[in-house]
């Protein structure tokens, strides 16, 4: 919603996995809120600890909200809970060309479930999060990596 606690995570975990695997040219990645009220601010701190204890570094990101544009330029908006998906599927332009979907969806396990909101809970929260935005984002590449392999045959 406010885009400092899963967006900027996810952000940093697809990130980080795409940068693993040698891909980063391949893909532009970006993260955005529905809601304007961190726009211009850092990511949650608590966030910030947990990714960067495994490694991901998001003090950098920046919180923004959602623009109509982000419908025409990105292939897919994903998403972490239900609220922002129909959030995003009520202001999405006639236009746009964007695949609008719950992150969750990617994965077998997980599919229909959403990424909690961990901003009123405690730190565990936050790292079961990264548990499930980690799971999400490696089903997606591994989706979009066969998609692009099919098209090529």
């Amino acid at each position: 919603m406010g885009n400092i606690c899963r967006s900027p995570s996810a952000e940093g975990v697809f990130r980080h996995l795409i940068e693993g695997e040698g891909l980063s040219s391949q893909f532009l990645v970006d993260s955005a809120g529905t809601h304007d009220y961190h726009i211009g601010g850092s990511p949650d701190p608590r966030a910030q600890s947990a990714a960067l204890a495994r490694g991901i570094d998001i003090s950098m990101l920046v919180g923004r909200k959602v623009l109509p544009n982000d419908f025409l330029v990105f292939d897919y908006i994903l998403v972490m809970d239900y609220d922002n998906l129909d959030d995003l599927i009520s202001v999405r332009p006639d236009t746009a060309t964007a695949v609008v979907d719950l992150l969750l969806n990617f994965t077998v396990e997980h599919y229909g479930r959403v990424v909690p909101d961990p901003y009123y809970g405690g730190v565990d929260g936050f790292d079961r999060v990264l548990d499930l935005i980690e799971k999400g984002s490696s089903s997606f590449l591994d989706s979009v990596q066969t998609r692009s392999r099919e098209t090529k045959s």
